[in-house]
């Protein structure tokens, strides 16, 4: 039928193609996306450049850019960004090396090595928050089974203020972490292992290469591009995942382990300041639309080498 809605006829006579029909398929995804993402953005961007404190909402008003000033001129401000950046070095390292490590043990099948694999995967099903109440109770001063084990083989003297010492504190939630963040790259970094050609590494211990030399020139190699989209992907995940620090210290003590993502929470839930919280959130975005751009050009690399 030439004059179908889902057609649009050129002048010469022929029948274009249909772009009213996906479009009209798209929508639903599309005002979607615009309620849950778009709008809370727009929204969050508005009210970074607002006095709007849920205790004092009799004065609500424009005050340009004095949230922003507000957050850079905090006392705690520096302290949190070397956190946010030590929170997600150190975490990453630790579980890039300990999950590689793992993962090429996993990839050599031996007796209950399913069962195994299924023992490592649990931590990654279980809720992050769920987990640092968990690591509380593990590094807790009095009660905690580390502390506990420590006096047991005479290592310490007496109990080591693990969550109530800044620089303790801040180790604890970081080893947490590591071992939270472990699974993810025991499970990609095994997927991408499962794809490495037995035959180059065959022939690579004809040609008398050692296990050393193998990895570092066949198997690194060949699982480059998946190791820098998933530690890029791991890179964003960690620079916004609070739970495991509210799980054990809620940004204590003294907010001396808050990261951004933390302190954000902290903004929005307990002060009920949103503009100073919309604020962060968009100096957060930022950040993570830098990494998103890394991301993005590294998966298109990636695709372009397989072509």
């Amino acid at each position: 039928m030439q004059n179908s809605l889902f057609k649009v006829a050129r002048k010469d006579g022929k029948k274009s193609k249909n772009f009213l029909g996906p479009l009209l398929f798209l929508l639903p995804a599309l005002i979607l996306i615009s309620i849950f993402i778009y709008y809370p953005v727009f929204k969050t961007a508005d009210l970074s450049f607002q006095n709007f404190k849920l205790y004092d909402q009799g004065n609500i008003k424009f005050n340009g850019l004095e949230n922003f000033r507000g957050i850079f001129q905090d006392l705690h401000f520096k302290r949190i960004i070397q956190n946010t950046v030590l929170w997600v070095t150190v975490s990453l390292f630790f579980q890039v090396t300990i999950g590689f490590i793992i993962a090429l043990y996993l990839r050599n099948r031996f007796k209950f090595s399913g069962l195994y694999q299924g023992i490592i995967f649990i931590p990654w099903a279980l809720s992050g928050f769920l987990m640092g109440l968990i690591w509380k109770w593990i590094f807790d001063d009095n009660l905690g089974v580390l502390n506990n084990i420590l006096l047991g083989w005479n290592v310490i003297d007496k109990p080591i203020p693990w969550l109530s010492n800044a620089n303790w504190a801040m180790a604890a939630v970081i080893i947490a972490n590591i071992w939270y963040g472990v699974t993810f790259f025991v499970i990609m970094i095994l997927a991408a292992l499962q794809g490495v050609p037995k035959e180059m590494i065959e022939a690579s211990e004809l040609d008398g290469c050692s296990r050393a030399q193998t990895l570092f020139r066949i198997i690194i190699p060949y699982i480059r591009p998946t190791l820098i989209l998933i530690i890029l992907l791991r890179i964003i995940w960690i620079t916004n995942f609070p739970d495991i620090i509210f799980g054990m210290t809620s940004g204590g003590p003294n907010e001396q382990t808050h990261i951004l993502s933390s302190w954000l929470v902290q903004k929005i839930t307990y002060d009920q300041d949103w503009g100073s919280g919309s604020a962060l959130a968009l100096l957060i975005l930022a950040i993570l639309f830098i990494f998103s751009i890394f991301y993005l050009l590294a998966t298109r690399l990636e695709k372009e080498s397989e072509v």
